[in-house]
């Protein structure tokens, strides 16, 4: 199995032909550490984290809260930038490109996550994370082992 990221047409395709509509970065494609931006090229799932909680489960630090995602709960914390449900983790495959240094795909924490009901799938908007619907999310977490290949194309 494979993962190809389509930031033009913010997509994600599957190898067996299944595709979801997504949401990468608002500020586009790039790989600098503080840049806000969805890193390309090859990479890794390098850890899968939220087997087994429900959907809209709410992550901070990669860790469950508790919580689960509300409007209620997001009216609560305005400007929080929601991760849910399943995280993957990416780690690039090309050093210098986004890997090792001021690119490191992994050390940026850029990540495959679920994201709230109300967040637009199909246009730019995340902080360099590929967002995608929590029953989405938790789809695609059944479908791909750690190590799975993924490839961020712009």
């Amino acid at each position: 199995m494979k993962i190809v990221i389509d930031i033009p047409r913010q997509e994600l395709l599957l190898a067996n032909g299944r595709h979801y509509a997504i949401s990468t970065a608002k500020n586009g494609p790039g790989e600098r550490n503080g840049s806000f931006c969805t890193p390309r090229g090859r990479h890794i799932v390098r850890a899968r984290i939220g087997a087994g909680q429900p959907l809209g489960a709410v992550f901070v630090r990669r860790r469950p809260t508790g919580e689960i995602w509300s409007p209620e709960l997001h009216a609560q914390y305005p400007g929080r930038d929601w991760m849910l449900t399943r995280i993957l983790w990416l780690s690039g495959c090309e050093p210098g490109r986004n890997r090792m240094g001021d690119v490191d795909t992994m050390r940026r924490m850029i990540y495959i996550h679920g994201a709230p009901d109300s967040a637009e799938m199909g246009k730019p908007g995340s902080h360099g994370c590929i967002r995608m619907r929590n029953a989405d999310v938790a789809e695609l977490f059944e479908l791909v082992p750690a190590y799975t290949e993924v490839e961020i194309r712009a």
